[in-house]
């Protein structure tokens, strides 16, 4: 049994909740724990689409007694946004809003995490950069961030579901996994996981929602700190920030979750209702998005042969290090 089905089969008894199926290896339990009757609990486990258990890179589970569908992202190489990942996410996102939400299966809390050890995500595919780069395919780059951003804004509107987004950081979130996770509205990190965005140093930038995102968040100046310094800044700088909503303790990320959602269930609808308004008050357009996307690829066909080898280089102890820690 692994740590999510561990954890959340020792939750507290006032849930309301049963124990996990078990989680044998790498295969994903999709259902557990229901609040309902046998009858409601097979009516939930027919409304679930199977198709979500047969994505390569993303493990699913959804808990009826909170109505909460757990993702954790399970890279099968160096733990970044590769094309295969992207095309999960994709699809994922199209069957949560046909099958989930008001009149279909309860949706209240969107969780995504990861599986790899110390690793939320690396961001970019590095590796699939440099070819383009070296193919002078700009198409084939400004693709991959349009995929990239149109994920994003979608997750930053909460499918058009009534529900809250979490992200969990249990490690490192740089480049693109940082920026994916500015488009939660919650984010709950362990101590010890760090952020940056390493872009700058190998001639680039974040080109897929840290500008549009960060400048609404912390303002411009603060925004181009982050974003120029290539520093790497803790989860307690990153709550002082207001980045991060909420810390745990190491290996307490998903307990911290369980708890943000006990907390949350009486006020969940004025929480909904507030991230919406704040959406309106601050909007963000998929055009602006793209708009810096188209910015990012061109100034990647700019770098020079040496910040190529850099780039690769990043990847390479990127894949060492996760390497290691499998």
């Amino acid at each position: 049994m692994d740590r999510l089905a561990h954890d959340l089969a020792n939750r507290d008894t006032d849930t309301g909740g049963t124990a996990p199926e078990d989680i044998h290896g790498d295969v994903p339990a999709l259902f557990f724990g229901s609040p309902g009757s046998a009858a409601e609990d097979a009516s939930l486990r027919l409304a679930i689409p199977a198709d979500l258990l047969a994505l390569p890179e993303l493990d699913v589970l959804y808990d009826g007694a909170t109505a909460a569908l757990w993702t954790f992202m399970r890279p099968t190489g160096r733990p970044s946004f590769t094309p295969t990942m992207l095309g999960d996410f994709v699809r994922w996102q199209d069957l949560i809003g046909n099958h989930f939400g008001p009149g279909k299966v309860p949706l209240n809390y969107l969780v995504l995490g990861s599986r790899a050890p110390g690793v939320f995500c690396f961001g970019g595919d590095l590796e699939l950069f440099a070819a383009l780069i070296r193919a002078r395919d700009r198409a084939g780059l400004a693709a991959y961030g349009h995929r990239c951003v149109e994920i994003l804004h979608k997750n930053m509107a909460a499918l058009d579901i009534p529900m809250l987004t979490v992200g969990l950081v249990q490690g490192q979130a740089l480049g693109g996994g940082f920026e994916a996770l500015l488009s939660f509205d919650v984010i709950i990190a362990e101590r010890g996981s760090t952020f940056g965005l390493p872009e700058i140093m190998f001639g680039l930038f974040p080109g897929m929602g840290a500008h549009a995102i960060l400048a609404r968040k912390l303002g411009t100046a603060l925004a181009d700190r982050l974003i120029l310094s290539n520093e790497t800044f803790t989860a307690e700088a990153m709550h002082a920030m207001g980045i991060v909503h909420h810390l745990a303790e190491p290996g307490e990320g998903v307990a911290a979750v369980r708890d943000f959602m006990a907390k949350s269930q009486r006020r969940h609808s004025g929480m909904v209702a507030a991230k919406a308004a704040m959406r309106r008050a601050a909007p963000l357009a998929l055009d602006e998005l793209r708009d810096i996307v188209d910015l990012w690829a061109d100034a990647a066909l700019r770098l020079s042969p040496q910040d190529l080898k850099l780039m690769q280089r990043l990847a390479g102890a990127q894949a060492r290090l996760a390497r290691a820690a499998a």
